[in-house]
């Protein structure tokens, strides 16, 4: 199925130059001067390496049609994941680079959603936020506004984000599992 390049989405599988990619990540850029395009980076699903491609947002690209199943993550086994099938409890193997940035974000339990194509894993999706604790959070700089600017934090998986300046360590807060960013604070 054919698609502007501007609608390339991480997770998603397209066909490129004869061969099957798993996209990473994408960036649109808009330089001072000509169109916009957009930047992929994606992974070779046959020999696993990783390359950059630049299209411009009009071009088109061959979007491969992905099955989606749910599985729940059951451990870490060295590189690779281990799900469970909720329906036939089989467990399956993914390796943990199809997660990219997203891999701190795993945690005991979850749903994850696994895209196939043709049977063979390609792409995962978490669910888009998760509730973390707060391990380290900068002191507030006197004088600074609320609305102003956010304070760098770290999680309890170890990744970075910025916070409000009301957000302490100890605290647990909703972020997105997409880039980490900050959405409130957990209830409860």
């Amino acid at each position: 199925m054919k698609q502007q390049a501007n609608l390339i989405r991480a997770g998603q599988v397209i066909e490129h130059e004869g061969r099957r990619w798993t996209v990473l990540k994408q960036q649109i850029i808009t330089p001072g001067k000509g169109g916009a395009f957009i930047q992929v980076e994606m992974r070779d699903l046959k020999t696993g390496n990783k390359t950059n491609e630049r299209w411009r947002t009009a071009d088109t690209v061959e979007r491969l049609m992905t099955e989606e199943k749910e599985y729940t993550y059951s451990y870490m086994d060295g590189d690779n994941v281990v799900l469970m099938d909720p329906e036939t409890f089989e467990q399956t193997l993914i390796p943990l680079d199809l997660l990219g940035d997203q891999a701190p974000f795993l945690q005991d339990n979850m749903t994850l959603v696994i895209n196939l194509v043709e049977g063979d894993p390609v792409g995962v999706q978490l669910p888009a936020q998760v509730t973390l604790e707060i391990v380290e959070a900068d002191p507030v700089v006197k004088g600074q506004t609320a609305s102003s600017s956010y304070k760098p934090a770290k999680l309890s998986n170890g990744v970075k984000t910025m916070v409000p300046p009301f957000i302490e360590a100890g605290e647990r807060i909703v972020v997105r599992t997409e880039d980490a960013s900050y959405v409130e604070r957990a209830k409860g």
